[in-house]
């Protein structure tokens, strides 16, 4: 009977067989929590990403021309009022230019802005676009004093977003312009004029009805029932000429 070797034979004998077979480590299925070994060792913690605080939203800007209770009276207090009032445009006061004409002409005239020059003059509309006015007047059978001139904003802007002035309020600074004003008529050069006055700029046969300015946020009842032209602006009248005959016989179904 074969004697049986010691069992510190047998555990080196299994260890040599183990390692002959390419094993040289114990290993076990068993997850290990590592991390909670480290810390208990003293390691840092591992670093923690936090996602930044949203910012808080801008302020909303404020209504362009201020509270409407504070809002010119009459048309003498409207012109300094439009020259001076901080909202109106938040790029400052300067190259403003002032409206010309008085209360209850029989023609107010409403362009877009005033030209590039006017911020010089003056005086609103004192350059080609302001020629060819006092030429449509003339034929007309008008003088520029019979008519109020005024435009929708204070000063020559290279690119107005028109939407966005329109939702921040100054399709009710023109309906209470054109109020204060009081016109027998009203001419609108310019496609863009309207729609501040909450005209849909799609519906053209409206163009020849009256305006309604208390639809339009100003709330007067005097200048409901204003008989409306809309055109298209006098640059475009300059670029094309023949756009002058269509104006022309807009003029004449909507004057007879």
């Amino acid at each position: 009977m074969t004697a049986q070797a010691p069992l510190s034979a047998q555990i080196a004998a299994a260890l040599d067989w183990w390692r002959e077979a390419g094993v040289s480590y114990a290993y076990s299925d068993e997850p290990q929590e590592w991390l909670e070994e480290i810390a208990q060792e003293g390691a840092p913690p591992p670093m923690m990403i936090r996602a930044k605080p949203k910012p808080p939203p801008p302020p909303p800007r404020p209504r362009l021309g201020g509270e409407v209770g504070q809002w010119p009276k009459t048309l003498a207090e409207f012109a300094p009022w439009w020259l001076g009032e901080p909202t109106l445009d938040p790029t400052g006061t300067s190259g403003r230019v002032t409206p010309r004409g008085g209360v209850g002409a029989a023609l107010m005239v409403v362009v877009p802005m005033p030209e590039s020059m006017d911020a010089e003059t003056g005086e609103l509309l004192s350059g080609p676009q302001g020629k060819l006015l006092e030429a449509m007047l003339r034929v007309m059978g008008l003088s520029a004093s019979d008519c109020y001139i005024a435009a929708a904003l204070p000063r020559a802007m290279p690119a107005p977003d028109w939407d966005l002035l329109r939702h921040e309020g100054m399709g009710a600074v023109l309906a209470h312009h054109i109020a204060l004003a009081g016109p027998r008529r009203l001419l609108l050069l310019g496609d863009r004029i309207l729609p501040l006055l909450g005209h849909d700029p799609s519906q053209k046969p409206a163009l020849l009805s009256p305006i309604n300015q208390s639809e339009a946020g100003n709330g007067s009842p005097e200048a409901n029932g204003t008989p409306v032209l809309a055109a298209q602006d006098l640059g475009m009248l300059l670029e094309n000429p023949r756009r002058k005959a269509g104006f022309w016989r807009s003029w004449l179904h909507w004057a007879e």
